[in-house]
């Protein structure tokens, strides 16, 4: 059974810090690319960030270009989000998903697995 299950959310003021990690269970992460969504409240669920398998290529939603950065451990079966300079806009509820394409991409209706999301609240 796959298993994806996330942690690390909280609240934090702006200019904050956050580290959301995914913790996999029930796959070969070395296959996988793992992405991270968000959905804020009234809002459409979009890609935030994603690692390819190969550990190498990484892709970020403009908004959050040198701001988070995405990294994987394979051995340990994890994948992290290390999220600073927080602003309020970055609220939402954070989830991570895996699936085997070729490349990253952040169409969110092809990732078969996700976790159940882990909330993030920035404000003052």
């Amino acid at each position: 059974q796959v298993q994806l299950v996330e942690s690390g959310g909280g609240w934090v003021q702006p200019g904050g810090s956050l580290r959301l990690s995914c913790a996999v269970s029930g796959l070969t992460l070395d296959y996988y690319n793992i992405a991270w969504f968000r959905q804020a409240p009234g809002k459409e669920r979009e890609g935030v960030s994603c690692i390819r398998r190969n550990n190498v290529n990484t892709v970020y939603v403009d908004s959050v270009k040198g701001r988070f950065t995405i990294s994987r451990d394979n051995a340990k079966n994890t994948v992290s989000l290390q999220m600073n300079s927080l602003k309020p806009e970055d609220t939402a509820v954070y989830y991570c998903a895996s699936d085997m394409s070729a490349t990253c991409h952040f169409d969110d209706g092809l990732y078969p697995y996700w976790g159940q999301g882990t909330p993030v609240t920035v404000s003052s």
